[in-house]
């Protein structure tokens, strides 16, 4: 019974060890998430800011792995150098070490006195007070986690158990360091990794070797979770992270084999052995940067070797073939595949958009601007290639396809433009604020996102088949559209006069992202009107007949 309790206090100390770490970013990034993300993009045009700039980042966000993410995601973009990029990762891997060396200096008797001052912060209204309030409280969690971590592996001095399983490690370093790979890896935070073994050779039981072995195995682990979180990116970001797991992999095979030398030299110095494993931690992510600055270039060189780069996307017309031109029906039918090809890429823009906003990730918006330059492109492409087809002389009816498939072509290129410079630029406003819409609120913008896709779908088969029933749905859709906009924002008005808190910071956000949905809406039912049109359904004007007042 007593080893479950001392073992469900370990696991429960480190849980908030990992919450504090999270609370610390979620905090950083709405109070300084524009400003840290414009310092590692704009600090990156030196090999000396670069280091710098991942150092400070990393140390802000407690968090190598957001590091990583955010530079590969700029270096997807062009906006970082992939030599600079792995010169940032060098930074941040030292700034791991030093937030871990911060953590171990003894501080823990002030984590009441932190986590109370960030509740009273938390409090305030600015987005930034309430940032930097979470993250003073994540501190303060982290100071209480060593404190409890401390009480947890005070028992395991005398326990022969866990003595025996260590011995067994000492004679086995290749397998402690899998080990602490893998929980690193798991735990996806080399720091929480660091401090539980810093806590474990408190007790003593550690020899100064094992303590050098399990410190390699958290900075290999560390290095696994941004690999693994950009494998589905591109190419220029997955070898941003691969180039960082190389650097690390190869600095463990070499510091391995002489860990018992690093042990003696170590043991020589005047150092605490409480502390051994944080001093051993930054003494190797100091003498990596220094070994792979220099080489840094052959780095980024070797992962572009190892990944390669993404196929070229056709992004040109594909079924706009110059010899239909002669027969007007199959280069009507031609046109009208190209564009349904047009309306599947506004649907992954918007499907893209939506996995954004739903689960606060920048990495879906990425793909949105080449998919925007393709609906330009293909309507462009489009118009010329039906306009040539004009020339030729066509019927009434062909001619008037014609102009339909042009109208909902341009529709389609409108849509593109509002998804790209309207609901991402709020979406990333969301993200990069930290902020947070009202359950309410957010559950609405959900369903019109939801509601939009579905129209699209719907659209996309009536322009197709030029079906009247499904005509006529869409049109009414449209009202439910505009009713369900209304509502929207009479609720969101409701709940600003109400004072909620979520309300107040994401007003602009929340009304602008209904104002350009429903926009969105007008544009896809557009499809509609030519066939209502020539059944007579519609009507010039919503306005209701009356008498002329006097």
């Amino acid at each position: 019974m007593e080893s479950t309790i001392v073992i469900v206090n370990l696991f429960g100390a480190v849980a908030l060890l990992l919450f504090g770490l999270a609370q610390v970013k979620d905090g950083v990034t709405r109070a300084f998430g524009v400003r840290l993300r414009s310092g590692l993009a704009t600090g990156t045009r030196s090999g000396l800011r670069s280091f710098v700039s991942g150092l400070l980042a990393t140390i802000a966000l407690q968090s190598s792995t957001a590091t990583a993410l955010t530079v590969a995601s700029f270096a997807e973009r062009g906006l970082i150098r992939p030599r600079m990029a792995q010169i940032v990762l060098l930074g941040a891997n030292v700034g791991t070490a030093v937030t871990a060396w911060l953590v171990a200096t003894g501080i823990e008797w002030l984590s009441p006195l932190i986590i109370l001052i960030g509740v009273v912060l938390h409090r305030g209204r600015s987005s930034a007070r309430q940032g930097a309030g979470t993250a003073l409280i994540g501190v303060g969690l982290m100071l209480l986690s060593l404190h409890l971590l401390g009480l947890a592996t005070e028992p395991m001095r005398q326990s022969p158990a866990l003595a025996a399983f260590i011995g067994l490690l000492d004679n086995a370093w290749p397998v402690a360091l899998v080990i602490s790979a893998a929980l690193a890896f798991v735990s996806s935070s080399s720091l929480a990794m660091i401090v539980l073994i810093l806590s474990l050779a408190s007790t003593g039981i550690l020899s100064t070797g094992l303590v050098i072995v399990l410190v390699l195995g958290a900075n290999l682990g560390g290095a696994v979770p941004p690999v693994i979180a950009t494998l589905s990116g591109p190419a220029a970001a997955r070898r941003i992270t691969l180039g960082n797991l190389i650097v690390r992999g190869i600095g463990c095979a070499i510091a391995m084999p002489l860990a018992g030398f690093g042990a003696e030299i170590m043991q020589a110095l005047p150092l605490s052995p409480e502390k051994l494993p944080v001093d051993a931690h930054l003494a190797f992510n100091i003498l990596l940067a220094l070994a792979v600055w220099p080489f840094s270039g052959l780095v980024s060189d070797l992962a572009a070797r190892l990944v390669p780069a993404d196929p070229e996307v056709e992004d040109g017309p594909r079924f706009l073939d110059p010899q239909a031109l002669e027969n007007p029906v199959m280069a009507l039918a031609n046109a009208t595949r190209e564009v349904l090809g047009v309306g599947d890429a506004i649907e992954r823009m918007l499907i893209r958009a939506e996995n954004a906003f739903k689960h606060n990730d920048l990495a879906p918006l990425f793909e949105i601007a080449a998919l925007e330059r393709r609906v330009d492109r293909l309507q462009q492409e489009v118009k010329i290639y039906l306009s040539k087809l004009g020339r030729e002389g066509l019927d009434a009816e062909n001619a008037r396809r014609s102009i339909v498939i042009i109208d909902y072509a341009i529709n389609l290129e409108h849509i593109g433009d509002i998804i790209e410079k309207g609901i991402c630029d709020q979406v990333r406003k969301k993200i990069s604020n930290g902020l947070k819409f009202s359950d309410d609120g957010y559950e609405e913008l959900k369903n019109l996102f939801n509601l939009t896709i579905d129209n699209l779908r719907t659209a996309q088969t009536i322009f197709q088949t030029g079906d009247f029933n499904l005509a006529r749905h869409l049109m009414e859709i449209k009202v439910d559209v505009r009713r369900l906009e209304k509502r929207s924002a009479e609720r969101h008005l409701e709940r600003l006069r109400d004072g909620r808190m979520e309300s107040l910071q994401t007003s602009s956000l929340h009304l602008d992202m209904l104002r350009d949905l429903k926009r969105i809406n007008a544009h896809i039912v557009s499809v509609a009107h030519p066939i209502l049109d020539d059944s007579g359904e519609l009507i010039e004007s919503r306005l209701r007949h009356a008498e002329p007042r006097s």
